[in-house]
């Protein structure tokens, strides 16, 4: 992709208000994180038990790699990917079936099906300029019935008797030089990649622009169609890692892995700062939106009060009330601002 032209300056008052806003966004949800870790630690004496902790920290390695994908469809201004689920699903069920033709194979025929749906997303959305939200939620419905209509309603088992199955079982326990899990070597990766790409890149500068103001990106000569093709297929790249991984965990593909993944996303990503105008966040603030989120549903699965226990609708209510509630603050402070467009 050519260099994109120079984005239109802002003064620098608005400039340093918004790196202003955006550290204190950062630094607001690391508070929060500290917060929540020291409530885990007050209200159960599991919580800093070797076992738990390494649970949270898997389940925050595969809700932020997906995250960070989730993170450039945002940040172009596109809001989410519905169809998440579905493909973090079809990565993993297409994963288990090419088994028969090596791990490797397996494992690139996951990704490279997850890639093709991103694609397919990206191409609607960003040059039919079809609705994010419409066509990716009619796209998970697809997946869900094409999964089900392949297998016939069953759910498909590696087969532990081959050394490819083997391998693929032991893909999410896998742990790197024998001490950290792979997922938590991959998210680092991916988060450093993301944030390279999104900052210090030409692609990053011209979806930058792109969310920041659609038409201002058009008329600059940026080819904002390409750009929000982009997002979407390293979103679904990003899911299909994470669905491979899950799959690999619940030792079978089935049309319900990943369930969940899309609003769990995309709460993080706006808990972290970034906004659903677009152009605005960064990775490390998603990556604490990311933690956040993991830690509040560690810590409320741990509360039990004689026979009270917090549940997992109460779980989903909760954090369902915590993306009211960011967006909400998020929409009034840019209104108060003078802004609009949140």
């Amino acid at each position: 992709m050519t260099q994109p032209p120079p984005i239109p300056a802002a003064n620098g008052r608005d400039l340093a208000s918004s790196r202003l806003l955006e550290t204190l966004n950062v630094l607001g949800v690391y508070i929060l994180v500290a917060g929540l870790f020291a409530i885990g630690c007050a209200v159960s004496r599991q919580f800093l038990t070797p076992d738990n902790l390494l649970n949270a920290l898997r389940s925050v390695a595969l809700m932020g790699i997906v995250a960070v994908g989730v993170a450039f469809i945002t940040y172009s201004r596109h809001y989410v990917d519905l169809s998440i689920p579905g493909i973090m699903a079809l990565s993993g069920t297409v994963a288990v079936w090419a088994l028969q033709y090596g791990i490797v194979a397996s494992l690139a025929a996951g990704l490279a099906a997850g890639l093709v749906i991103g694609i397919i997303n990206g191409l609607v959305v960003g040059y039919l300029r079809l609705n994010p939200i419409i066509w990716t939620l009619a796209m998970m419905s697809i997946l869900s019935g094409v999964i089900r209509w392949a297998y016939a309603g069953r759910q498909i088992y590696p087969d532990a008797a081959t050394a490819a199955g083997r391998a693929f079982l032991d893909l999410y326990h896998h742990a790197v030089f024998g001490v950290v899990p792979l997922p938590l070597v991959i998210l680092p990766i991916a988060a450093a990649v993301g944030h390279v790409v999104m900052r210090h890149t030409g692609y990053g500068a011209a979806l930058k622009l792109t969310g920041s103001n659609y038409e201002v990106a058009r008329l600059s000569g940026v080819h904002v169609r390409g750009v929000v093709a982009g997002a979407f297929a390293i979103s679904a790249l990003a899911s299909g890692v994470a669905g491979i991984f899950l799959t690999s965990f619940n030792k079978v593909g089935a049309v319900y892995i990943g369930e969940g993944y899309d609003f769990k996303t995309i709460t993080a990503v706006v808990l972290g700062g970034m906004t659903l105008a677009g152009g605005r966040g960064n990775i490390a603030g998603v990556l604490g939106g990311v933690m956040a989120i993991a830690l509040m549903s560690n810590v409320m699965s741990l509360v039990r009060i004689g026979d009270f226990t917090i549940g997992q609708f109460a779980q989903n209510i909760v954090q369902g009330a915590v993306f009211i509630l960011v967006v909400g603050v998020n929409s009034f402070s840019r209104r108060k601002a003078g802004r609009d467009d949140a």
